[in-house]
């Protein structure tokens, strides 16, 4: 089994898609990694010598920043962001889109569905 990064690699992928499954590496980020330790990207996980997962298991962790430490720093940046004020500071803790999006349509997944009750009269205003 695979272990790189505190991630078990899927057995059954090819190593290129398998090492998306490492949170901050995307496919060419993992096409660069194999380029680099000269595995081939065809063969499964699961076909994978001790000497590949090392040499993988070495080029993920001394040349990026993957997984716990990643999420870390990204949290701290929206933490800096929200202590200091800024726009997208506020935001991020109001839970609606950061990034110029418009709210009074879509937004769902920031806002959160509102619930609706089905069948609900309005009460009868006065004449």
């Amino acid at each position: 089994m695979a272990r790189i990064a505190g991630v078990d690699l899927p057995r059954d992928k090819r190593v290129e898609i398998g090492l998306t499954y490492i949170y901050g590496i995307g496919l060419t980020r993992a096409k660069e990694v194999i380029a680099k330790t000269g595995v081939n990207p065809d063969i499964r996980v699961k076909d994978l010598s001790d000497a590949d997962v090392s040499s993988l298991r070495e080029a993920v962790e001394s040349g990026y920043q993957v997984e716990g430490d990643l999420r870390r720093m990204e949290n701290m940046n929206i933490k800096r962001l929200m202590d200091i004020g800024t726009y997208r500071g506020r935001r991020h803790r109001l839970g609606l889109p950061v990034r110029g999006q418009r709210t009074r349509t879509n937004a769902r997944t920031r806002r959160g569905g509102r619930r609706t009750v089905a069948g609900k009269k309005k009460a009868p205003g006065k004449k």
